[in-house]
Order: C-alpha cells, then sequence, then structure tokens
C-alpha cells in the first residue's frame, strides 16, 4: 500500500509532533522530518523551520510550566551565589534542550529558576536546529 500526503498536511503533523516530542510525552519528530522531506524535497527548509519552531515551542511550555512552580526560599550564603552564577550563564546550557531525557528537565530547571526567558528560546532554538539540521543533512536535501 502506497501511503503519501500533501506537503501542507505533513508540515502541520511535523509541526505538531515536534510540539509535543518537547514536552514529557515521548515522541518521535526526527521521523517525521526524514519522511516529510523525502516525500516532499521542495518542502526541506519549510520542514526544518517548522520543526523547529514546534520544538522550541514546545520546550519553551515546559520552561513556562515550571516558571509557575513556587520559587525556592531562604537560600543563603553559597547556595545563593550558585544559583546566581547559573542565573547569569545557564541559558547557554539550552541548546542541549534536545537531548533525550536531560532536555526537558534543562527546560523545567531553566523556567524554576527564572532564567530570562528570550536568551533560553533562543539557545533552545539553536540546539534544536541544529539537531533537525543533522537529520535534513541526513536526507541528502541540505
Amino acid at each position: 500500500m502506497d501511503f503519501a500526503f500533501s506537503a501542507e498536511a505533513g508540515l502541520a503533523g511535523l509541526f505538531l509532533a515536534s510540539f509535543l516530542s518537547a514536552t514529557l510525552l515521548p515522541g518521535g519528530s526526527e521521523a517525521v522530518l526524514f519522511a516529510v522531506i523525502k516525500l516532499h524535497p521542495d518542502q526541506a527548509a519549510a520542514a526544518l523551520a517548522l520543526a523547529t519552531l514546534g520544538n522550541t515551542l514546545g520546550g519553551m511550555t515546559t520552561y513556562g510550566m515550571a516558571r509557575l512552580l513556587p520559587a525556592r526560599v531562604g537560600a543563603g550564603g553559597t547556595a545563593a551565589k550558585q544559583l546566581t552564577a547559573l542565573r547569569r550563564h545557564g541559558a547557554p546550557l539550552l541548546m542541549m534542550a534536545w537531548a533525550p531525557i536531560v532536555g526537558d528537565a534543562l527546560c523545567a530547571a531553566a523556567g524554576w529558576l527564572r532564567l530570562p526567558w528570550l536568551p533560553c528560546a533562543l539557545w533552545m532554538a539553536t540546539g534544536k536546529a541544529a539537531r533537525y539540521g543533522l537529520v535534513v543533512a541526513g536526507t541528502g536535501m541540505l
């Protein structure tokens, strides 16, 4: 049985799969990206952009939910200094937000620590775009 879908349906499904796989739900957005590009090679750039956007928004959803959790109070001395350093230098760690298991934890930790959302989103998107770029390169379309 030959199964094909329109480019628009594939891109919409890819966005949804990318978003959901960045939350605590398991997902295989890389496989969806690969399939969309193999069936619609002319949509490689759009697919890369939508996968990155969807996965970044999913990660930022985890960030936002964790930000709603109460902040730890009463930290003083060394703990306060460590939290300050993490807040100042922590956003670049979100380049690893694509990684299975630890990626969700990084997004949640960044939100709970109230790291600034824009640098978090930008670092997160950079890492996710690089990962998806490797998938696109694997299709021979990049």
